[in-house]
């Protein structure tokens, strides 16, 4: 009774895959989309709002990485299997990792010497001379999170896709 239901579902790596998919994108949408704007909205401190966001995105990224690299694991074992369409989907893995590599632990580290630069004047960030180098380096992680944001979205739609026998 049992044994047949459970013959069509998908196999563990690749249903393994659709739950790292959903939890990388989620998280990567509800910290950047939905809690960063709140904390900025809510809180009467930019500065307060800035460090608690800055935290979240720290682990944000840790989790991209983890994720990231277990997700190329996992493309790799099922392209080994035959699953040839994880081909394409491991280039857009590797391309939201390269995002949040080069846009947290890339970027990330010269905002916060510019924080520190801040802090010794006794000035946030927001009133230093170094607003505006702070700003544009904001911009450049903010379009790394955006790109890394929409490879989800592709890659959410391209992971969940009907598959063929076998995969």
């Amino acid at each position: 009774m049992f044994s047949s239901s459970y013959s069509n579902l998908p196999p563990l790596p690749h249903r393994i895959f659709l739950l790292l998919t959903v939890v990388w994108a989620g998280s990567l949408w509800t910290v950047g989309y939905m809690v960063a704007p709140t904390l900025f909205a809510v809180l009467p401190s930019r500065e307060t709002a800035g460090m608690i966001a800055g935290h979240l995105f720290r682990y944000q990224a840790i989790l991209g990485v983890t994720v990231g690299v277990l997700q190329l694991v996992l493309c790799n074992v099922l392209i080994r299997r035959g699953a040839a369409r994880y081909r394409a989907l491991r280039w857009i893995v590797l391309a939201m990792l390269v995002c949040v590599l080069a846009g947290y632990f890339g970027v990330q580290p010269f905002m916060e010497g510019l924080k520190v630069k801040a802090q010794a004047l006794n000035l946030g960030v927001s009133e230093s001379p170094y607003k505006s180098q702070f700003g544009m380096l904001h911009g450049v992680s903010s379009v790394f999170y955006l790109v890394q944001s929409l490879l989800a979205l592709v890659l959410v739609w391209r992971a969940s896709a009907p598959r063929a026998s076998g995969e």
